[in-house]
């Protein structure tokens, strides 16, 4: 592959040379609106992320209590607990699958 030497090098272009956005003013004339519309799922993502951030779902005292167990190497797992709440997980993603559609 040849390069073409006919484009001209990033240093020649002048800042200048194009308008920024602060300086566009925008038209009177024109009667567009400036609306955002989200969709359903965006409205999810908003409500997933002000409850994790309102920290709702997070029990700061237990996840230090489980860090300070591991540290000491006295945390315990329980197989039957986790494999339980897995099913739980997933049925319950089933179940919103079959809601949606």
């Amino acid at each position: 592959m040849k390069i073409d030497k006919s484009l001209q090098p990033v240093s020649i272009v002048s800042v200048n040379d194009g308008k920024r956005r602060a300086d566009i003013t925008p038209n009177p004339n024109t009667s567009q609106e400036n609306s955002v519309h989200l969709s359903p799922n965006a409205t999810k993502l908003q409500t997933i992320h002000s409850t994790t951030v309102s920290g709702s779902n997070v029990n700061t005292a237990r996840i230090m209590e489980i860090k300070q167990a591991i540290s000491e190497g006295n945390f315990q797992i329980n197989p039957e607990a986790v494999a339980d709440r897995l099913l739980e997980t997933v049925k319950e993603l089933i179940q919103s699958k079959k809601g949606a559609a």
